[in-house]
């Protein structure tokens, strides 16, 4: 009978040496539990002990019975960043070592860990992983300790780091033991897959050096930078965009362009970059990338990364707003596409889907691929698998991106929700226009702001998150877990979006977890209780009424009047079938109100607290603790 890789490494897991009495491994508690703080354990006989009773779940027929469908709408999702959410100080020495331990077991997240978290996930009442990306990474410019998992080395290769030394499994082995595991629990697997940008030391530069943008000059050469706009460019680079209008787009000056040269004739590395030497005999380089949207945006340089040349048309042969994102007319011209480039990027995920049976695909920078590239993308990988799942890092979620074959897109949820106003806003739109695709439900993710940032290791941090988780999974989104985000933690991952000077001067680049090594408060020392319990009882709830709560029609999202301005009321309804929520947007301080219904009498029962409300007088008065959320199923009217 074959063996899985599941069975076998439960088979080496059993085969391991007992610690050394001066050797502890400790893990925390809640991966297995629901209390907080650690346990001492043999490592071998604890991962062991976890994948035994997977191995023994029986299978779902959930993901065959939904087959056909776009299992999208039904989704779930725990984002996983394997090195980081599986990350812990074993040893409790107060550091996380880059280092296997001696036991020969990593403290950095591994694969291994991240089967061991699987039934932690499943039980949080997740049905999804979305894995942030798992491939080799580039040393050149290399940020931190560990590097970006966005300068991607080799997009056919597994990070070394992601592997567990005491077994002596290579981490594409580990990997497909990961996928086996989640599909036993019922979990589907979701991949993010990086297209638009490289490391700086691909594996590709040496082979197809016309991918990629080359500078004049030697790598030291520090003149190069984001191309600057004056005001009136800016103006006409806006006005045009806003109207779609791309024919003859601004360019940058021709002292910006004239720094970029064609591919070089020969390549020599220096130390961990590539060089080149032009037909001229100039010495010229790889450009490395910035951010490509506002054409003014002035975050940092991503020093690790460069952007792949997805044209070859000799006019647009530099990086800037309209070569690597809102594309100029000109480049919709077949002829200038970089076929090869192309043709490649659309190998990846079938390659995937053939070695590891993956379910999904996020697109990183989704919104920077040229469109008939990614529809190409989604008809190859969806030629075996016309289920396959594609979603779109996308804020908005147009019938374009649809029509593009996505499922769901990122959304903006996250830029509104702590606000009452700009959500009453967003939902006041959404009621009128309908949900054109699925977007995800939350308050953040790894670029952004966690929603206890402001409010670290406190009740009104876990109050603010409570409120936003419970809102956004009444909405018609899919639920989406940031790992991290149940137990309230508060430390950035990295500084992306929606972050000001002051968090930029304290939480250093190279210091921030999606760079360097770090692990969550996994045992909860900063005396918040964690947010497991609650998150349970509200997905409970959602998956008892998930018809009604996943309808995005027109008319299904209705914000009725409550007195307190803080006391958000949301009714979601559906032919006969109603729910109302209410919730406290204060973190702080408890909030009363009063909001009116066309029954005079009558008793609603709180779904989430399980109690009652008494309306009288057609009225029914609340009062919520700071974060408090109520979800009512409404008597259906006549």
């Amino acid at each position: 009978m074959h063996t899985t890789h599941l069975e076998t490494v439960l088979h080496l897991l059993r085969q391991l040496p007992s610690l050394p009495e001066n050797q502890a491994y400790h893990i925390p508690q809640l991966w297995t539990s629901d209390f907080p703080g650690t346990a001492a354990v043999e490592p071998g006989i604890y991962y062991s002990d976890i994948i035994a009773r997977i191995l023994e779940h029986p299978r779902t027929d959930s993901a065959e019975t939904e087959r056909k469908s776009r299992w999208s709408e039904a989704a779930v999702v725990y984002n996983l960043f394997v090195r980081l959410t599986a990350a812990f100080d074993h040893n409790l020495d107060g550091t996380v070592g880059k280092e296997p331990l001696e036991c020969g077991f990593r403290e950095t997240g591994t694969l291994l860990k991240a089967i061991a978290l699987l039934p932690y996930i499943s039980e949080l009442g997740a049905n999804t992983v979305y894995l942030l990306p798992l491939t080799a990474i580039g040393k050149a410019n290399r940020k931190g300790n560990l590097g970006s998992p966005y300068a991607v080395k080799d997009p056919f290769a597994i990070d070394p780091m992601l592997d567990e030394p005491a077994l002596g499994l290579a981490p594409d082995f580990l990997l497909k033991a990961f996928v086996e595991a989640a599909h036993l629990l019922g979990i589907r697997v979701v991949f993010e897959f990086v297209f638009r940008t490289a490391a700086i030391d691909s594996s590709w530069v040496t082979t197809h050096p016309s991918w990629f943008y080359w500078l004049s000059g030697n790598t030291g050469d520090n003149r190069y930078g984001p191309p600057f706009f004056d005001q009136e460019t800016l103006n006409a680079i806006y006005e045009k965009t806003d109207r779609h209008d791309l024919q003859n787009l601004p360019a940058p000056s021709g002292e910006y362009t004239g720094m970029f040269v064609p591919p070089p004739a020969s390549l020599a590395r220096h130390n961990d970059n590539m060089e080149g030497i032009g037909e001229n005999g100039m010495p010229c380089h790889i450009a490395s990338a910035f951010s490509d949207w506002p054409p003014d945006d002035r975050q940092p340089p991503w020093t690790d990364v460069t952007y792949l040349k997805m044209h070859n048309h000799p006019d647009f042969n530099y990086i800037a707003y309209n070569t690597i994102r809102m594309y100029d007319a000109a480049l919709d011209d077949p002829d200038t596409f970089n076929r090869e480039l192309w043709d490649t990027i659309i190998s990846i995920i079938p390659w995937y889907q053939e070695h590891y049976g993956i379910d999904g695909a996020m697109i990183d920078m989704g919104h920077a691929l040229p469109g008939e590239l990614k529809r190409m993308i989604v008809a190859s990988a969806r030629k075996s698998r016309p289920d396959f799942a594609f979603w779109d890092e996308n804020f908005d979620p147009t019938p374009a991106v649809r029509d593009e074959g996505f499922d769901a897109v990122f959304g903006s949820l996250p830029f509104v929700i702590h606000d009452p106003v700009f959500i009453r806003g967003l939902l006041n739109y959404l009621n009128k226009t309908g949900v054109a695709l699925p977007f995800f439900g939350t308050g953040e993710n790894h670029n952004t702001p966690r929603v206890c940032h402001r409010n670290p290791c406190s009740e009104t941090g876990r109050n603010h998150a409570m409120f936003i988780f419970t809102l956004s999974a009444i909405l018609p989104t899919i639920p989406f877990l940031h790992s991290g985000m149940e137990i309230c933690e508060w430390h950035p991952v990295n500084l992306g979006l929606n972050f000001d000077e002051n968090d930029r001067s304290g939480f250093p680049a190279e210091t921030l977890p999606l760079f360097s090594t770090f692990s969550y408060d996994w045992e909860t020392t900063n005396r918040v209780e964690p947010l497991v319990r609650y998150i349970r009882t509200v997905l409970s709830v959602r998956k008892k009424h998930a018809e009604l709560i996943r309808c995005g029609d027109k008319g299904s999202i209705v914000l009725p009047y409550v007195t307190e301005p803080e006391l958000l009321a949301v009714l979601r309804k559906n032919g006969s079938k109603s729910l109302l929520f209410i919730g406290n947007s204060n973190g702080e301080t408890p909030k009363s109100g009063i909001i009116e219904f066309a029954f005079p009498e009558g008793s609603l029962f709180d779904l989430i607290e399980e109690r009652n409300h008494e309306v009288s007088d057609h009225k029914l008065s609340i009062c919520c603790r700071p974060g408090q959320c109520l979800l009512f199923e409404l008597p259906q009217q006549n």
